[in-house]
């Protein structure tokens, strides 16, 4: 819906317009009940501190390679990126679950980038010691030293 502002004319020249936006009752978000909305907020806050934990042991180039968080790519935003392998990482909490098909459309358009996605379920990364975590950075330094061509810390 498009309103001119009070005062000032439609169409005419140096008519200025301020767009509304309006969504219609039927498009409306239905409100989240008190506990759904406790779940979702404990799932993400769950989400946010496995992040936190990978964050904590690939950054500062203690794999080999730099990582930068929340990276820009297109319309994107990457948890992890390496440049230099162009990987990114994703941390998918269990609500990834329901949106696969997002997930891959997402994934095929980063990977038009030459961008490799792995992504790794949050709830491995749940303890600091885990062995899940241990192999999971494994499995990131393998790809970024195939991905880059060399060696994370050559001899």
């Amino acid at each position: 819906m498009v309103r001119a502002l009070e005062g000032e004319g439609v169409g005419g020249e140096g008519a200025t317009c301020l767009q509304l936006r309006h969504a219609a009752p039927s498009q409306q978000q239905p409100k989240l009940h008190a506990r759904e909305l406790a779940a979702r907020t404990d799932a993400t806050q769950r989400d946010v501190g496995q992040r936190k934990t990978l964050w904590a042991f690939i950054r500062k180039e203690q794999l080999g390679f730099k990582f930068r968080r929340q990276h820009p790519v297109d319309r994107y935003s990457l948890d992890f990126y390496c440049a230099e392998a162009k990987l990114c990482i994703e941390v998918d909490g269990e609500q990834h679950a329901l949106r696969a098909k997002r997930d891959d459309a997402r994934d095929q358009a980063l990977a038009g980038y030459g961008i490799f996605t792995l992504r790794i379920p949050s709830l491995d990364l749940f303890t600091y010691d885990s062995q899940a975590m241990n192999r999971w950075l494994r499995k990131i330094s393998a790809l970024c030293e195939e991905r880059s061509g060399r060696q994370a810390f050559p001899d």
